[in-house]
């Protein structure tokens, strides 16, 4: 493996673990508020955090483009009043890719809070526990699994982005070329069949070591669910 190499697989943990890291907060919020509450609009809210699963990437990419892009709504606002440019930065792969694995880190956490017993919860509240404290001595504990199995599969979904995030930062080496960017630029090159095995090799060995400990994770919250 090169330094080049090497670098290219860095910035892609990078930026998997970025997206990771602010997508997760509001997908348990958006988690909860699906498995706790019924309002009008939820069909609407729940297809909506699914799109980014049935929607063509590409359509995903070009969305943020215009919404994140320096003239866009929310871009322009953010690079002018914060001077946060996403477009064509490593930032904006990383909210590309929290899109994109959005929906695989909801379901886990929502099946996680469907399926906690309530009786449990009254319980604490009956011993005296306030909602804050039975939340994180009953609640959380329970859903950690899930929520563990929910951001390993994200991860994995965001480490090997590609279609939102060629259309919204582009490919650029050292900047926004993640690993399946790199794999498609090699593989566009007459001499680069040898350089793409090598990160396909490394692409497929992450994946599946964070496929298989999601399963695992998610067998474990099987095993703690009541009856």
């Amino acid at each position: 493996m090169s330094a080049a190499d090497w670098g290219i697989i860095m910035l892609s943990l990078r930026i998997a673990f970025v997206a990771i890291l602010f997508a997760l907060p509001l997908a348990f919020a958006v988690a909860w508020v699906l498995a706790r509450y019924s309002f009008p609009g939820k069909s609407l809210l729940q297809a909506f955090v699914t799109m980014p699963l049935v929607l063509p990437p590409v359509v995903t990419g070009y969305l943020l483009l215009v919404w994140f892009g320096s003239r866009g709504a929310l871009g322009a606002p953010l690079d002018e009043w914060f001077g946060i440019s996403l477009a064509f930065r490593w930032t904006g792969a990383a909210l590309a890719a929290g899109v994109m694995a959005f929906p695989l880190l909801v379901r886990p956490m929502r099946l996680s809070i469907e399926n906690i017993d309530r009786g449990l919860e009254e319980a604490a509240r009956t011993l005296g526990a306030g909602r804050l404290v039975a939340f994180f001595t009953v609640t959380l504990p329970m859903l950690l699994p899930g929520i563990i199995a929910g951001a390993v599969l994200g991860f994995a979904k965001a480490l090997g982005e590609f279609g939102a995030t060629i259309t919204f930062v582009s490919n650029i080496p050292g900047e926004t070329q993640t690993l399946s960017l790199a794999i498609y630029s090699f593989l566009q090159t007459p001499a680069g069949d040898s350089a793409a095995i090598k990160l396909i090799l490394v692409s497929a060995s992450l994946s599946v070591a964070a496929v298989i400990l999601s399963e695992w994770l998610q067998r474990r919250l099987d095993a703690r669910r009541p009856g």
